[in-house]
């Protein structure tokens, strides 16, 4: 697929249409820094639009049997991996990867086959009386995603919300909006009705806004920083208190025990930092070694990252992209550089090449916790490597952040590494392992600022359903009206 054939208008009730202000964006290429196309802008107008399509649509959609709404999504997943190709392609040319496509396609497929776990419960313990909940879809669901993994975190919304018998408005990156857009015709082929998923392209001003402070929205998903999500649950709060659910940033880190398998840990630790450059909130970002063995693990991750290509991520021998736009590389060279002045700079820590977005993969050692560079997500190919004495001096570090979204314990003693998971305060652990890895059946969020709410699984189903109590008497059971009544 050429890139001058992407589509980039909004995707409202079935149909690809310019913004209604005419006014457009441009995307760059951060491999080459060459302008790829110019972007469609949604305005309040254009979400507006969007939300009465959704709204139109989602009886008959909600009405549907759960395997109904299935076949979609299922045929979705397949039409994903046929076209997995023209959508690695548009990801690489707009942000600088092409690697969660097949990922994409397991999300729907997975949640294609969940409709019949969105499930209620039933209670016979008041006399002559048959209680039971039900799980209802919201309606309308806002859902805004990043532009570091679009199409896993547009599964992660769209599937979810679609299956519970949501209709739903999303909101692109700006940064990567091309692949969702592509998606969307791929949407209407695998014959969902029209108005079910509308996608629109846009900045937090005004398009996120407009969703956030929607009225007709009862639902919002969003995937970002800690400042936005902190934002949009203050909008649903001014505007009709809308469930909100996030997943937010990260400073994850990884404990490494002097009984670790330190080759397997720098391994592990190094794709987890290098993988996608750096640029996913799960990174294991700070590395805590036993002092004892701190030498052998620096040993080993160096010589692991000397290996490390950087170049375009269209090719396969590239194994590190650019980074997002120069505002991002930009962001991580300065955090790198207040990391250099508190600690010590071991490895990198300067724009590789002339042209593009690329940085070194950098080694920061020592560096205080009240440095910037420590306590700030810098959401790149950088890791900091502190030491520790004791097990208690590790958790207490690896706790020290108000971030709680991942973290990893290397050790080959089995009770310290159950004592060490329960005490770290994160939503997920990986014990002798580190992102990136997935369960789909496993539920991912953070605990602290990292976010609120669970993605994935069945708890990823319960995000999106409302929970509803309905009381059926069959008989005459003892109550205070009837106790009233007889009195009289």
């Amino acid at each position: 697929m050429g890139l001058e054939k992407a589509e980039t208008r909004l995707f409202i009730n079935n149909e690809f249409v310019p913004g209604k202000a005419n006014k457009t964006f441009k995307l760059f290429n951060p491999a080459t820094e060459e302008e790829i196309c110019s972007v469609h802008e949604a305005s309040a107008e254009d979400v507006d639009a969007a939300v009465d399509a959704a709204q139109a649509a989602f009886l008959a959609w909600s009405e549907l049997s759960a395997h109904e709404r299935a076949a979609p999504m299922a045929k979705l997943s397949q039409l994903i991996l046929r076209d997995a190709e023209a959508l690695a392609e548009l990801d690489a040319a707009a942000m600088g990867k092409s690697m969660d496509i097949p990922a994409c396609a397991g999300v729907f497929n997975y949640f294609a086959g969940s409709g019949y776990h969105v499930l209620g419960e039933s209670s016979l313990n008041t006399a002559q009386t048959l209680n039971i909940s039900v799980r209802q879809p919201y309606g309308v669901c806002g859902l805004i995603i990043p532009w570091n993994v679009p199409l896993i975190m547009f599964a992660f919304k769209v599937a979810p919300a679609l299956i519970c018998g949501n209709t739903v408005v999303l909101k692109t990156s700006e940064k990567a909006p091309l692949s969702s857009l592509k998606v969307a015709s791929l949407i209407k082929e695998a014959g969902f009705p029209p108005g079910v998923v509308n996608i629109v392209n846009g900045f937090g001003e005004p398009t996120g806004s407009a969703i956030a402070l929607h009225m007709k929205i009862r639902k919002i998903s969003f995937t970002g920083s800690v400042a936005t999500g902190k934002k949009i649950m203050k909008m649903s709060a001014e505007s009709n208190l809308k469930n909100v659910s996030l997943e937010l940033g990260g400073k994850s880190p990884a404990i490494v025990f002097e009984d670790a398998d330190i080759a397997a840990a720098a391994k592990y630790t190094h794709f987890s930092i290098n993988h996608n450059s750096g640029q996913h909130c799960q990174a294991n970002s700070r590395v805590l070694v036993h002092e004892s063995v701190v030498n052998d693990y620096l040993k080993e991750l160096q010589t692991l990252m000397s290996l490390v290509t950087l170049g375009d991520p269209t090719e396969a021998s590239t194994f590190q992209g650019p980074q997002a736009d120069q505002r991002q590389m930009e962001n991580i060279l300065r955090l790198a550089d207040i990391g250099k002045k508190d600690g010590q700079l071991i490895r990198g820590g300067k724009r590789f090449g002339e042209k593009g977005f690329f940085v070194e993969p950098t080694i920061l050692v020592n560096v205080p916790q009240d440095s910037d560079a420590y306590k700030e997500e810098i959401f790149g190919p950088v890791v900091i490597v502190n030491t520790f004495k004791d097990e208690a001096e590790a958790l207490a570090e690896a706790n020290a952040t108000e971030f709680g979204l991942f973290s990893s314990v290397y050790t080959k003693d089995f009770e310290r590494a159950v004592r060490v998971s329960k005490r770290l305060e994160s939503g997920a652990v990986g014990i002798n392992c580190s992102v990136p890895l997935r369960a789909l059946d496993m539920p991912i969020g953070g605990w602290k600022q990292s976010g609120v709410g669970r993605e994935l699984a069945l708890h990823g189903l319960n995000l999106y359903t409302e929970l509803k109590t309905i009381f059926m008497k069959y008989g005459q059971p003892p109550s205070l009206a009837n106790h009233w009544h007889n009195s009289l």
